[in-house]
Formats: structure tokens, sequence, C-alpha cells
């Protein structure tokens, strides 16, 4: 796997278990509901950090241990 790849699924992952935990929160249950609702603001005030610097911690670190990807046009 690339690091790439890799920061693709853990934010694809991450995205899951904030639906899940709003989705325990809509049934009544308040702890996850600001559990969701955090770890959202955190995924958002990351990717606009990524958008305006170029720099993703994630990536930074990511690339510290896995290889580029090689795409294959």
């Amino acid at each position: 796997m690339c690091y790439q790849r890799i920061q693709r699924l853990m934010t694809a992952i991450m995205l899951g278990i904030i639906l899940w935990l709003f989705a325990l929160g809509l049934s009544g249950d308040r702890t996850m509901f600001q559990t969701a609702v955090v770890l959202q603001t955190f995924i958002i005030i990351m990717l606009i950090i990524w958008a305006f610097t170029n720099f993703c911690p994630s990536i930074w670190f990511l690339k510290k241990i896995f290889p580029p990807c090689e795409w294959k046009d």
C-alpha cells in the first residue's frame, strides 16, 4: 500500500465512524452525538488546513513509513 491510498482509506473510515456516532446520537445518546460533532469538526479543520497550506499532517506522517503510489495510466 502507498501513503496516498492509506490516507484516503483512513479518511473514509473516520467519516464512516462519525456517521455511525451521529446515528447513535440521533437515537438518544447525547454523548455519541457530541463526539461525532467534535470529530467532524476536526476533520473539516484538517481539510481546510490542507487546502490553504498544502500541508496534511497524516500525509506527512504516512510518507515517512510508506512509499508513494506508482500510478499506472
